[in-house]
This record gives C-alpha cells, structure tokens and sequence, in this order.
C-alpha cells in the first residue's frame, strides 16, 4: 500500500506546478492557486504515509521523480514547452532512476 501513496503523491505533486501555470492564465488565477494548494496538501499526506513504510530517501527521490518527469511531460503536451533530444533524455533518466529505486527497495 505504501508504494501506492507514493505513486499518488507524485501524481499529486505534478498538481502543484500545473495550478501555479493555469493561475497564469486569463480567469483562472484563483482557481489555479486552490488547484495548486490542494495538490501540494494532498502530496504531502501521502508521502507521510508512504514513509511510514519506505525510506526516506527512496520515497523522496521517486516522489520528486515522479514529480518532476510528470510536470515536464504535462508542459509539453499542453503548455508548449520544448521537446528536444537532450530535455527527453534528461526525463528518461530520471525515470530510470525511480525505476532502479524501486527494483532495489
């Protein structure tokens, strides 16, 4: 069960940064900033859960990790960020990272 919270605290944790984004945008300020506080509670409630079970470590390098790759991909697909060669290889190494992380748990 612990590595289903912190699956969801990561996908949470990809909230945060999409609400501050979206705040940004034309009558979505305030929804954005609830958006974004309500991830980031939620995020941080289930990464304590899971760490009742995973190390420290390993919960925050995949959470971070799941965090960091999804709001990359969130920002290319639907904010135009760029998608270059070396950007996905940098994302593809942090993925193999929480993957080692977790065959290594």
């Amino acid at each position: 069960m612990a590595w289903i919270h912190l699956l969801a605290a990561g996908l949470f944790e990809i909230g945060w940064p999409v609400g501050f984004k979206l705040s940004q945008q034309p009558g979505y300020k305030a929804w954005g900033i609830v958006f974004a506080i309500g991830s980031m509670a939620l995020s941080g409630w289930l990464l304590w859960l899971a760490q009742r079970e995973i190390p420290i470590g390993t919960a925050y390098a995949v959470w971070t990790g799941i965090g960091g790759a999804g709001t990359f991909l969130i920002g290319v697909m639907f904010f135009g960020d760029a998608l270059t060669l070396l950007r996905a290889l940098g994302v593809l190494l942090i993925v193999g990272g929480v993957v080692t992380l977790k065959l290594s748990h």
